[in-house]
């Protein structure tokens, strides 16, 4: 039997993604109808019905009318764009790989548009609600808000460097983008495979285990996704490192020293903390090995831009849980939170947001090496005193 290649895995990999995202637009079209209507019909209800059961959902149902009742219409704006955007983001792949680019900034204009108002739609709602009375309690409400503003901003970074003229950077921007539109349809996956797992759990319960990794897989994928499709070896104007073995080393400790610091507390929580430290540990550790074997990879290789950009992705997701552990604190005296809720929902967001700021320095690696370049370029020399010019 012949292993599978490289370009196979890549192929399979887009056609996974891009099935799941066509399967779940509909489901995210009709995912409030119930709300507004009572009876309406809701597919992504139906299936739960079935791979759950009836109970699950609708205990889930009931937990969700008071906070919705009031937004309802920003958020039935929001799940229907949100639909829209699965359609348009496979759309945006395929016009990029086939090289139409009049088709794909057409679309990109009308994806970018999607995005503001869909997550306007989901802004409200947030403001609305407070924070403890959201599904899940004030944790998810938290990482919804994350992804809100990451979502938002990682669009506007890919507009602004399309407009810039640097291609590469904007691709890098709307994958990551893309991926923090995934987190809704891999948790309505979750919703429906983890009650295997963790069986008797609520969907409350399972929507903060969820969370606990979300992050990390959405922004791993993008960042594989990047490195699969910028295949230069070099980048003009890039040279030595910013992440050194001193700073990767630095990060590491921090990181250890955090990822302990996790461990005791969730160990402290019981059967509850066991599963959710569970949840956050065994994806980070996946994220950490295939960053680590890329940046060894591509070292190897000579490839020194591919060892550059994973580097300092590694360096990003060593200092995660560092994040974490200081968010902790915060969320707990600014949001006047237990514990334990602050800790689940610092420890959600570490990984997406360090993801987020690794994009940005990634950006200001390839920009500051064009600056570079620009300025290396020796300007033409002025006519000398006393040469007639052609325009005098």
């Amino acid at each position: 039997m012949r292993r599978p290649t490289r370009g196979s895995l890549r192929r399979g990999a887009v056609v996974a993604v891009t099935v799941m995202c066509v399967a779940y637009a509909p489901i995210a079209m009709t995912e409030l109808w119930p709300y507004a209507r009572p009876g309406a019909p809701a597919f992504g209800e139906w299936l739960l019905g079935r791979m759950v059961s009836p109970h699950y959902v609708t205990d889930a149902l009931a937990t969700r009318i008071a906070p919705y009742r009031h937004s309802l219409v920003p958020l039935i704006a929001h799940s229907v764009l949100g639909g829209a955007l699965m359609l348009l983001g496979p759309a945006q792949l395929l016009t990029a790989a086939r090289r139409r680019t009049r088709l794909h900034r057409v679309l990109g204009v009308v994806f970018a548009a999607t995005v503001y108002a869909s997550m306007a739609g989901a802004a409200l709602y947030l403001a609305r609600t407070a924070p403890e009375d959201a599904f899940s309690g004030a944790a998810f409400w938290i990482v919804l808000a994350t992804i809100l503003v990451g979502t938002v901003l990682s669009v506007t970074f890919g507009v602004l460097a399309a407009v810039g003229g640097h291609p590469d950077l904007h691709q890098r921007w709307m994958l990551l983008c893309y991926g923090y539109l995934l987190t809704a349809p891999l948790l309505r996956l979750e919703w429906g495979t983890l009650p295997w797992v963790l069986p008797g759990l609520p969907m409350t319960a399972i929507n903060l285990v969820a969370v606990q990794h979300l992050g990390s897989i959405v922004v791993l994928g993008a960042l594989v996704a990047s490195r699969t499709l910028d295949r230069r070896a070099r980048v003009g104007g890039v040279t030595g490192t910013w992440a050194p073995l001193p700073v990767l080393a630095a990060a590491h400790l921090a990181g250890a020293a955090a990822l302990v610091w996790i461990v005791r507390s969730y160990l402290d929580l019981g059967a509850t903390g066991h599963r959710l430290l569970g949840a956050y540990l065994l994806p980070y550790a996946v994220a950490y090995a295939v960053m680590a074997g890329g940046a060894r990879r591509s070292g190897r290789a000579g490839r020194s831009w591919a060892r550059e950009e994973w580097r300092l992705h590694l360096t990003a997701l060593c200092l995660a849980p560092v994040l974490s552990v200081g968010a902790v604190p915060v969320l707990q005296r600014g949001l006047d939170l237990d514990r334990s809720t602050a800790l689940s929902a610092g420890v959600a967001i570490g990984c997406g947001m360090l993801a987020f700021a690794a994009t940005a320095v990634v950006s200001m690696r390839v920009m500051y090496a064009r600056e570079v370049l620009r300025r290396a370029v020796p300007a033409e020399p002025a006519p000398a005193v006393g040469v007639s010019s052609p325009l005098a």
